[in-house]
């Protein structure tokens, strides 16, 4: 099979959604491949299968394919949903299909999105904590599921502390393990930069291991820079359960 863009379609209980996956230069199926999951924003939502692949690591994978040896998944949120509830069981289910059809690696799978694909990221980390070898959240916020807060008061009553109500702490206690590089603009006039810098604080009290970029003078999007570092793929790709 080719490299590049390839039209997949996922059957699921609501009917039939298209999602696109990109194979590296040389993919084989006798070679097992990273994967990374990307969630799209609010502006690519839709049916067509393809907006998503036009804003964010679409056009990174593009401009540079060599530097993303990996097969990438772009699910699509329908319109007027976001990235919460059956749209990330589509997400995971078209994840799913490409460890099981294109050779991915389950130990090398990668979470990132950009906006609104930020926040989903945040949740669906959140959701499935064991499952991502890293997570790369671009000018987003936390968006925790009720579950996950349970689970990490959970964990304070095992402990002598008392459970906290702060959302950020919560998640930065059941994330601390996995390996999160988030990037922002400081000049953000859609999701202020203060929701990066609360989960970078929390998650550096909670002693985990979280990277941080902020791009000076840079609005939304902030994701065209983030995929450019070099530094993001070499870091990105050195993570694995």
């Amino acid at each position: 099979m080719d490299g590049g863009f390839q039209p997949r379609t996922l059957e699921l209980a609501g009917g039939a959604c298209a999602w696109q996956a990109w194979l590296p230069p040389g993919w084989s199926p006798g070679h097992s491949w990273p994967v990374i999951l990307f969630l799209h924003g609010a502006r690519e939502r839709g049916d067509d299968g393809v907006r998503p692949t036009t804003v964010g690591l679409g056009p990174a994978l593009l401009e540079d394919p060599g530097r993303w040896p990996a097969v990438v998944v772009f699910p699509q949120a329908r319109d007027g949903f976001g990235w919460r509830g059956p749209m990330l069981r589509r997400a995971l289910a078209a994840l799913d299909d490409a460890l099981l059809q294109l050779a991915g690696d389950p130990a090398r799978q990668y979470l990132s999105g950009i906006s609104m694909g930020a926040y989903g990221s945040w949740r669906l980390a959140l959701e499935n904590p064991e499952r991502f070898a890293a997570l790369v959240p671009i000018c987003g916020g936390l968006d925790a599921p009720p579950s996950a807060l349970a689970r990490a008061a959970g964990d304070d009553a095992s402990s002598d502390r008392p459970p906290a109500a702060d959302p950020h702490a919560a998640a930065a206690r059941i994330l601390r393990e996995l390996p999160t590089w988030i990037f922002h603009g400081d000049a953000d006039g859609v999701i202020p930069v203060g929701e990066s810098r609360t989960l970078v604080e929390a998650f550096r009290r909670a002693g985990a291991p979280v990277r941080y970029t902020e791009y000076r003078g840079v609005a939304h999007n902030s994701w065209d820079a983030a995929y450019s570092e070099k530094a993001l793929t070499d870091w990105l790709f050195a993570q694995k359960r």
